[in-house]
């Protein structure tokens, strides 16, 4: 997959001041990139999947919003790095409409997996080939990435990024994430804090 730079600006935020670049993909999708300072090789990345109901609307059903927001902190402490908005990956790849049609199956007792193969999905269909060509763009083939999902390490790795550290990202969990937590724990394998 390749990626075209379409627009870049600075961009201050609470997090602190970044430079906002908008990469489109082969099939249209506009992914955003934060930068710190100039990222260089060994750099701090977090690879963020969209999640318009946790990063927007602070849903509590997930810990999407606060993964960005740790990430943020993260990547403005170090000085140096990229958090890489990957769009087109809402509800792990199914798209919102259907994403809200397994939270309802969640609400009868199916977890997140067992309600993605009840609309006959995957468990994750996610790909991650526009991240490593953003990674590419900024000439980086080794990483710090903050993740817990061991699929997204060997996605990137099978891209040819260099993972020389997998740092955890775990946040606290509430009543209504505990079991999306634990599902991402146990059943498909993301590592424990």
């Amino acid at each position: 997959m390749s990626v075209t730079k379409v627009a870049q600006a600075r961009l201050p935020t609470r997090f602190g001041f970044f430079t906002s670049h908008v990469f489109r993909d082969e099939a249209g999708v506009e992914h955003m990139v934060l930068a710190a300072g100039e990222p260089k090789s060994g750099c701090l990345v977090r690879v963020h999947s969209e999640c318009a109901t946790g990063d927007i609307l602070g849903s509590l059903r997930c810990d999407c919003g606060d993964q960005l927001e740790a990430s943020l902190d993260a990547i403005a402490a170090a000085g140096n790095g990229l958090l890489i908005y990957l769009r087109g990956h809402e509800g792990r790849g199914i798209g919102l409409g259907n994403k809200i049609r397994a939270y309802a199956l969640q609400d009868h007792g199916a977890d997140t997996v067992e309600a993605n193969h009840q609309l006959g999905f995957l468990a994750d269909q996610r790909d991650y080939k526009a991240a490593v060509a953003i990674l590419e763009s900024f000439g980086l083939s080794e990483i710090r990435l903050l993740t817990n999902n061991p699929d997204k390490v060997t996605a990137l790795e099978q891209g040819g990024v260099k993972i020389v550290e997998r740092l955890p990202l775990w946040t606290r969990d509430n009543p209504h994430s505990h079991d999306y937590i634990e599902t991402k724990r146990k059943v498909m394998g993301h590592f424990a804090p």
